[in-house]
């Protein structure tokens, strides 16, 4: 066997990289990893940590309207301190870094600062040196998109808008993702007259189409301005703000642009290109159930291999790659079925399972349980925010497959109901089981009359 300086090293310490490292030296591996920018990746830093940090901010503003309701009288108007937040932000995410490299350094994995390089199948070089290993990880993740049009250099994208210098009274999205849907309404909560360009004619593309059109209405009633079927035609800057000529021909004066259309492998500069290692049709690395690219010994995970865009699944792919290369070479594929996932626009989504679209091309004959209703807490506080949940059964089997809700918190409530699904749990079993009361939570588990089928 050809002796390496390490059994494994990793490009990238983001969610994934970080946690194929510790996992793989806990498992006797020597390991190293190289970063170029920051420990934690695109989720820590500038991704999922930040964002839902801003999105709490964002709802206290639907908090303080809604007190009066409840006898609670305010002495004055509330305003926001952009600065404050963000820097507050900013210690959080600095407290997570330094974890992240305390967890490597505890584990006994090497940590190098600089953006490596792959020579061949087995050496790196990377901070001028130059390294050998048995098997080389690539786990950095994706990178902003920006499209091609006049004035796009005035855009800014996820990896700038934490951190504006001002806060934007008057603030632009354009994009119909969860980046572009959040954000929207993220900057709507804080104060700004936010708007949304999309080109499509709905946002949110791939989720249930019901689902879909309900946040639609929700985020437009809190005063989301929502432009579809249209683009940005060019962008001028004016005296201290932008001028966005969109292609209906409508013209927006904002603070500032917002570009969420997308993200693409972060792939540029890794030499992977001049090996020849295999891509998908969309510019992802192709990899085998075992995470291996063209090229055996170059593995990758994570966003840059072209799956679901989600934190929790390049740790789960992390650890099914270390059982599999250092551990337990018979261990299973990871499954990709039924993972749950959520939007923190206002009002949140949550959803698991197949949309009602998916479900009629599945197994076609279905029955669908779905309700919208005004929660209890805006009985007093006056909102008229509603709540939508959803709920797809395969008619033949009677099992639950998909379950979908708009709504406060949607997020938190999913997590256990993708259990169930995942579990392959039938409508009986939702009937059977007691509901908590008063909980908006307990309509999962009392909707007895199919709405449609």
């Amino acid at each position: 066997m050809p002796d390496f300086d390490y059994d494994l090293f990793i490009i990238g310490a983001g969610s994934g990289g970080v946690r194929a490292a510790r996992t793989a030296a806990a498992a006797g591996a020597r390991v190293a990893v190289a970063e170029d920018r920051y420990l934690g990746g695109t989720c820590v830093n500038v991704g999922c940590v930040p964002k839902k940090l801003y999105s709490y901010a964002a709802h206290f503003h639907d908090a303080f309207e809604d007190a009066s309701g409840f006898g609670w009288q305010l002495p004055g108007a509330p305003t926001l301190d952009w600065a404050t937040l963000r820097d507050n932000k900013s210690g959080e995410i600095k407290r997570l870094n330094d974890i992240y490299g305390r967890l490597l350094d505890t584990a006994g994995v090497r940590l190098i600062n600089g953006r490596a390089r792959v020579v061949d199948a087995h050496h790196v070089e990377v901070a001028g040196e130059r390294i050998s290993a048995a098997k080389i990880l690539v786990a950095v993740g994706g990178w902003p998109w920006v499209p091609d049009f006049p004035g796009s250099e005035h855009t800014v994208t996820s990896n700038e808008v934490f951190d504006l210098e001002q806060f934007p009274k008057r603030f632009l999205v354009l994009g119909g993702g969860y980046i572009a849907v959040e954000f929207a309404s993220i900057f709507n909560g804080l104060g700004s007259d936010a708007h949304l360009v999309y080109r499509g004619e709905l946002f949110l593309r791939g989720f249930d189409r019901e689902v879909r059109e309900f946040t639609r209405d929700q985020m437009a009633t809190k005063g989301v301005n929502l432009h579809f079927e249209t683009n940005i035609e060019r962008i001028e800057p004016g005296d201290g703000s932008l001028m966005v000529t969109l292609t209906n021909g409508e013209t927006l004066e904002v603070d500032a642009v917002l570009s969420a259309t997308g993200r693409k492998p972060h792939l540029l500069g890794l030499g992977l290109s001049e090996l020849g290692v295999e891509l998908n049709t969309d510019g992802t690395l192709k990899v085998n159930e075992r995470f291996e690219t063209s090229v055996p010994s170059i593995l990758a995970l994570g966003d840059v291999t072209g799956g679901p865009e989600l934190t929790p699944v390049a740790l789960a792919e992390a650890m099914h790659l270390v059982q599999q290369h250092f551990s337990d070479t018979s261990a299973r594929p990871l499954d990709y079925q039924n993972i749950a996932t959520a939007v923190f626009c206002h009002p949140n989504i949550g959803t698991v399972g197949v949309s009602e679209e998916q479900a009629r091309e599945k197994y076609g004959a279905i029955r669908v349980f779905r309700t919208d209703f005004r929660p209890m807490k805006h009985t007093l506080s006056g909102s008229q925010e509603r709540c939508l949940m959803k709920l797809i059964v395969d008619d033949e089997s009677d099992v639950v497959v998909g379950a979908h809700m708009v709504g406060e918190e949607a997020g938190e409530l999913i997590q256990g109901i993708a259990i169930a699904v995942r579990a392959g749990l039938t409508k009986a079993d939702f009937d059977a089981t007691v509901g908590i009361h008063p909980t908006g939570a307990e309509e999962f588990v009392t909707m007895r009359t199919p709405s449609r089928t």
